[in-house]
């Protein structure tokens, strides 16, 4: 074949690469000395102190909460985001307190940020059980999660921010319009960063305290399993379950339940696993709320109530 036969058919080619030519000349311009500085000009200092400039600009509208956004929220491209310290570590991600401001303006919130670790470090556990039922779209990212490929396992990793802003988001929606929110506001997600809203004193920057931190009295204790059994509904109506559902990731403010930690979360339609997953969410809660002097708690009978709403015999 002719070389000008390479230039028209490249992938026919079986010689040395297209461009070792332009190696060999940067190879040649290196011996007579440095190569020019390539480095980027270093961004412009963010104002008011912050860490960055806000990314809500950066998050496609597919990736941001729900409308209409809630009056607190600052969405105003001028915003910078600063990071105000680390809320509670886990095996698959790290929370940490942010503040979205307008500099010299009153216009300013506080986010729980989270951040999922890089593929390498990830630690989910169990998660072909969790990830039964979700699929995308390709034929050959499904084999490759399913054969838990470098590719596959790549793929799996970058499921769990969205995955937990979809439920978020859906659950957020449907619960408003019951009455009262049992997860908090996701403001946005942009790749493995999730931002939502932060549930604690924004005075003080403290965190609401989790349902296993609490001590209620036992008439509060009923209150709280009612919410607790609410909550659940509401998810089984949405046709999901929690997946990891327990007193630690369930936060407790103002004498409200809510919800964290979603990332696994379950479709209990799809996954033939849901029904067990349901039941393992209510046997936790249950357990805990018993040991706290809530009587008659059937755990297996909530469970077939629950299925009941979600349309599954």
């Amino acid at each position: 074949m002719r070389e000008s036969e390479y230039d028209q058919h490249p992938g026919r080619r079986r010689g040395r690469p297209r461009f070792d030519d332009e190696i060999d000349e940067l190879r040649s311009r290196s011996s007579r000395g440095p190569l020019p500085d390539l480095e980027p000009d270093p961004a412009p200092d963010v104002p008011g102190g912050g860490d960055r400039w806000s990314t809500w600009a950066d998050s496609p509208p597919t990736g941001r909460g729900p409308r209409p956004y809630p009056d607190w929220l600052v969405t105003e491209l001028a915003a910078v985001d600063s990071d105000l310290g680390l809320l509670k570590t886990g095996k698959e991600a790290d929370v940490s307190l942010l503040r979205r401001a307008v500099p010299d303006t009153g216009r300013s919130c506080l986010l729980a940020r989270k951040q999922y670790r890089s593929t390498e470090h990830r630690m989910f556990h169990r998660d072909s059980g969790y990830l039964e039922g979700r699929r995308v779209k390709e034929s050959r990212s499904n084999r490759a999660m399913a054969r838990r490929t470098d590719f596959g396992r790549e793929l799996i990793a970058g499921q769990w921010a969205g995955s937990e802003f979809g439920a978020l988001s859906q659950l957020w929606t449907v619960s408003s319009a019951y009455g009262a929110p049992i997860v908090p506001y996701p403001v946005q997600v942009l790749e493995t960063e999730l931002l939502m809203e932060f549930v604690g004193n924004h005075e003080t920057g403290e965190g609401a305290p989790r349902l296993a931190q609490v001590r209620p009295p036992a008439a509060q204790a009923q209150d709280l399993w009612q919410q607790a059994i609410g909550a659940m509904g509401v998810l089984a109506r949405c046709s999901l379950a929690h997946g990891d559902l327990s007193a630690y990731n369930v936060l407790v403010h103002d004498g409200r339940l809510v919800l964290i930690d979603l990332p696994q979360v379950v479709d209990l339609i799809a996954n033939p696993h849901g029904p067990g997953f349901l039941y393992r969410d209510v046997r936790n809660l249950a357990a805990w709320f018993g040991s706290r002097g809530v009587p008659g708690i059937d755990a297996r009978q909530v469970t077939t109530e629950l299925l009941a709403e979600a349309g599954v015999e």
